[in-house]
């Protein structure tokens, strides 16, 4: 398997959109993308694709850049991510933990020391795939701006 990542430009809303519109996304992700999402510069935002086929949004945002911000802890340069399957026939394939173990290699080699990601408590789904990409819960569950989450957290290799 293949996985490319590329930057989502303003001509990927309709279909980030769309994905966030499907029932098994719009449980988790509340919030339509917009052009300032994408022009924030802060924020990073992906669309991955698999062989070819783009299927994922993954997203890797400046923690301390958000303040106050619950991965406030991880030391500067730490990157958060969110990231959504859009295509719900690879659910339950091992995609999610594929693309995001890959993604942290690639933000580990460009020197980021650590990256959190901050699931909501009840996505089990999600859970077990950050799990398989090597994070590890903080045990910490917290309510924030953006919602209830669990945080985790994988660490660069020393």
């Amino acid at each position: 398997m293949t996985y490319m990542f590329r930057r989502a430009t303003e001509g990927d809303l309709p279909l980030l959109n769309e994905w966030i519109g499907r029932p098994h996304v719009a449980a988790w992700w509340e919030d339509a993308i917009d052009a300032d999402d994408l022009a924030d510069p802060q924020s990073r935002a992906w669309i991955v694709a698999l062989d070819d086929r783009p299927f994922a949004h993954l997203q890797d945002y400046a923690v301390h850049g958000f303040g106050p911000h619950p991965f406030d802890y991880l030391p500067a340069g730490a990157r958060g991510t969110d990231q959504f399957i859009g295509e719900a026939d690879l659910l339950d394939r091992g995609h999610g933990a594929a693309m995001l173990r890959h993604w942290c290699e690639r933000l580990f080699a460009e020197g980021v020391p650590a990256v959190g990601v901050d699931p909501h408590p009840d996505n089990a789904r999600a859970i077990a795939a950050y799990r398989r990409a090597g994070f590890v819960e903080t045990e910490r569950v917290l309510d924030t701006d953006w919602g209830r989450c669990l945080l985790m957290e994988r660490w660069a290799p020393r």
